[in-house]
């Protein structure tokens, strides 16, 4: 049986230990054997070589790799060392793009190190009748530990004796406020954690009164444990981009492997020497894979980053960034995430003004005497220094403590004028606590506590009106305190807490955040949907839901237990209609991320907690607090927002959507035009069996002359309709729809221009005409670049508004006259042509874009 349903003696007699004694130490060895030590274990890294591995598993890549083997036999075979140049100038490539993967990936998980970190502390345990500190890591199952206010718990253990014990667990639920314990009650069948009253949990800490508990878990088997569990089980996720462009990378291979073929088919044919067949099919493999890809897309995505860290939004996986783009749901945490992680009092309601008024600097003389008595009756302390306020002691308390504050009233001033006598601390069966303070020279007794309880404690009037507004405010989720008082002579009587007068009610509540109802709203506006998670109660989940507006009529809420009773077919058919879930558990929210991953939905999650790591990182995108979050929440995301600023996400949506364009637009370009290549050397060698192109030509034409304006087309700026449209689909096809009959035709055009160009200048041979298509390809692929960067007429938009991309095509087109007119033109297999060809190459570049520009105005027509 759980230790939780376990009598305190059934625990004791069970681990085999003592409450006065403790264990001895023969039972500490014993312990130490059977359960292993207070600790997590490490999640085991991959080894660098092996992540270097790991990037050349890739078609493009394997493909490559063949050419370039291929092209070292063929230059052995020949015993021609020019030939050399072209297989280590691709391996050179390949290479170049292992290093930077392995240098950009950057995903060593340190999660587990911060769950460590939380257990690397003492602990105050009793062995062998006596008591001693020791490290938390040494503490066994059995160990009998004593707590006070302040101290982490270092493991799970059931409690013996608590006085006035509460303990901060919302690293665990979620949970706002502290959860009371108590060793003697009894907990129900299926409690939730949140609920085990008679537990305290490793990683957690004691907020007021003290405790003595015997250890009944550590390590990997306590709460703490079980989420480093669920951490090393979920796998990381591959962006919606990275799966289409392996899914592209297939594809482009397969055409290339296919395009071999069929030239090799066509040279045997046609008695072609086998070397001339090989290296034409090299060209062919070299043209149809955009070498220069994965790197530029790396670059535009690490500019991205730069940008948003601007923005307060630090991006941990590159990756990441794009998928922003596509996020569909956004699953937020309720505490410190929506809301100030901050009890705070908002409403008075006094007898004498009848009605409920809003706290302010300037309430009534009623309130602010209902603020006064009730901050007599509190412990907690608010101290300032260097301008911050620092919150010491119940958040209730200090919730009232400030609400007098903003009163112009402070504690310190009301304990010097009413010196406190005589108090009895809260305690969970009365649900009261009471202080006696001498107020003008009287004792005065000052009794607070939940309204069902003082109800039958006062005597002085009809309380119906009290007990109405008492409903109503807990309707709204306010967490209602009553405070009462009367005149006493004798402090140790009986009857202290008793024949009371009422003096009135304070309503609080963990309040939204400012920005967060306008969040919601951008989200909405968007197309987002946002949805709240929590560990909190379902009815205080529900208001701040509706308040801010994740909530509408005819949405669902419901708990965590309400959800393990659902099967995962049911679930998945309900997902849609639920806004709120409360009371859940670290395995309800990776169950609620991985539901609206099925309904193929891109899933952000924000978090600050433990409790919510494991979601964080199932998620496509998690996003962890920077300021409230903890380690292990900020290690298991890939996004931290350093202003705690639920907006700061949608900020980071829109940036990621404009990234995610330009990442479109640079994979049609590079596309396109490598489209282009593939065609030109095909159709060359079908019908004059040769290429028109070299592989070494087509490499420096798709890294160099493509490579600088595709990086600079990725910085384009953004259109302020952006968040108007909706997040592009999970499943979307890069080439679905226009943007793959824009890449064929783009294709088929450079395809049919640069054929024509090598036809062209082969009246001077072979070497002018893979010259002339050299010079026609490059400047058709810069000047192609502005027609790509906008959807619409050139003559419409100032294409020359990135200047990234101005310099870029001025770069590209100053080192093709390098290669052209310098003697690295002969390594190149290039020669020099009559100047009038150079004007024939431009008038042939702009045909092209001539043709898209016309194709434009068409469309546009058709729209409007």
């Amino acid at each position: 049986m759980d230790d939780v349903y376990l009598t305190i003696e059934e625990v004791l007699n069970k681990y085999n230990t003592n409450r006065k004694t403790g264990l001895s130490i023969e039972q500490v060895h014993n312990a130490s054997s059977l359960y292993g030590a207070n600790k997590l274990k490490d999640k085991k890294q991959k080894p660098l070589i092996t992540r270097f591995i790991d990037q050349f598993k890739d078609i493009m890549i394997i493909i490559l790799l063949i050419a370039s083997a291929v092209s070292f036999g063929v230059a052995i075979m020949e015993k021609d060392q020019s030939e050399l140049v072209e297989p280590i100038l691709i391996v050179a490539i390949v290479i170049a793009n292992a290093i930077l993967g392995v240098i950009q990936e950057g995903k060593a998980e340190r999660s587990l190190e911060a769950l460590k970190k939380m257990s690397a502390l003492n602990a105050r345990v009793i062995r062998e009748g006596q008591e001693c500190i020791i490290p938390s890591v040494d503490v066994v199952v059995g160990d009998v530990i004593k707590l006070e206010a302040g101290d982490f718990i270092p493991a799970d253990a059931r409690l013996i004796e608590s006085v006035n014990l509460k303990c901060e667990e919302s690293i665990l639920t979620g949970e706002s406020l502290p959860s009371e314990k108590d060793a003697g009650c009894e907990v129900p069948v299926d409690a939730s954690l949140g609920d085990r009253k008679n537990m305290i949990f490793s990683g957690c800490s004691v907020v007021s009164g003290t405790a003595l508990a015997v250890v009944v878990a550590t390590g990997m088997k306590t709460q703490v444990g079980d989420i480093a569990n669920l951490l090393d089980r979920e796998e990381d996720q591959k962006t919606p981009l990275q799966e289409k462009i392996a899914s592209l990378s297939k594809y482009l291979g397969l055409v290339s492997i296919l395009a071999c073929v069929v030239v090799f088919i066509i040279g045997m044919i046609n008695g072609m020497r086998l070397k001339d067949i090989f290296m034409v099919s090299i060209a062919l493999a070299v043209s149809a894979i955009p070498e220069g890809l994965p790197a530029i897309i790396t670059i535009v995505l690490a500019m991205g980053v730069t940008k948003m860290a601007k923005k307060n939004a630090i991006i941990r996986k590159l990756p990441a960034v794009e998928i922003l783009g596509s996020a569909s749901v956004i699953c937020s945490d309720k505490t410190g995430t929506l809301t100030q992680n901050r009890m705070t009092l908002v409403e008075i309601y006094t007898p004498g003004s009848g009605e409920i008024e809003k706290v302010s600097d300037n309430n009534s003389n009623d309130a602010k005497k209902l603020l006064e008595y009730a901050t007599m009756c509190c412990d907690g302390v608010i101290t300032v220094e260097d301008g911050l306020e620092h919150h010491i002691g119940d958040p209730t308390e200090t919730a009232i403590i400030k609400a007098c504050m903003i009163n112009g009233i402070l504690k310190e001033e009301i304990n010097e004028k009413s010196p406190r006598v005589a108090s009895i601390p809260f305690d969970s069966d009365r649900k009261l606590m009471t202080s006696v303070n001498i107020i003008d020279g009287k004792k005065v007794v000052i009794v607070k506590g939940a309204f069902d309880e003082m109800k039958s404690r006062c005597v002085n009037q009809d309380l119906a009106a009290a007990k109405e507004h008492n409903d109503e405010m807990s309707s709204r989720a306010l967490r209602v305190i009553a405070v009462a008082y009367k005149y006493t002579d004798n402090v140790s009587a009986e009857d202290l807490e008793d024949g009371l007068i009422f003096l009135g009610l304070l309503g609080m509540i963990d309040p939204p955040r400012d920005e967060a109802r306008e969040a919601v709203a951008l989200c909405k506006r968007a197309k987002i949907r946002p949805v709240m998670i929590t560990g909190d109660h379902i009815i205080t989940a529900k208001a701040i839901a509706k308040d801010i507006g994740i909530m509408d009529d005819g949405d669902l809420a419901i708990t965590g237990r309400e959800l393990d009773k659902m099967d995962e077919d049911e679930f998945l058919d309900a997902v849609d209609n639920i806004s709120v879930y409360a009371r859940v558990s670290p395995q309800n929210k990776i169950r609620i991320v991985n539901a609206w991953q099925k309904r193929n939905h891109v899933v952000a999650m924000t978090g600050d907690g433990v409790n919510d790591a494991p979601a964080l990182k199932a998620a496509d995108i998690g996003c962890a607090m920077g300021i409230t979050g903890t380690d292990v929440a900020k290690n298991a995301s890939d996004m931290i927002l350093t202003d705690d600023n639920f907006a700061t996400i949608v900020q980071a949506v829109s940036e990621g959507r404009l990234i995610y364009k330009n990442i479109k637009k640079v994979i049609e370009y590079l596309v396109g035009s490598n489209i282009g290549e593939l065609l030109t050397v095909f159709i060359a060698m079908v019908l004059w069996g040769l290429s028109p192109l070299e592989s070494m030509q087509l490499l420096w034409i798709n890294l160099i002359t493509d490579g600088f304006p595709a990086i600079a087309l990725g910085m384009s700026k953004g259109s302020d309709d952006i968040m108007l449209k909706g997040p592009n689909s999970k499943d979307e096809n890069l080439f679905y729809g226009e943007l793959g009959k824009r890449v064929l035709l783009e294709g088929m055009i450079i395809g049919t221009v640069t054929t024509i160009a090598f036809y062209i200048g082969s009246r001077f041979g072979v070497v002018g005409g893979r010259t002339f298509a050299f010079i026609v390809l490059s400047l058709t692929q810069v000047i192609n670049v502005f027609n790509i960067k906008t959807d619409k007429s050139i003559l419409k938009e100032d294409v020359f508004d990135n200047s990234y991309l101005n310099w870029a095509c001025l770069s590209s087109l100053a080192l093709m006259c390098v290669v052209l007119f310098t003697p690295l033109g002969k390594i190149f297999g290039l020669c020099k042509l009559q100047s009038t060809y150079y004007i024939v190459a431009i008038l042939l570049s702009l045909f092209p874009t001539v043709l898209f520009e016309i194709l434009k105005i068409r469309n546009q027509k058709r729209e409007d």
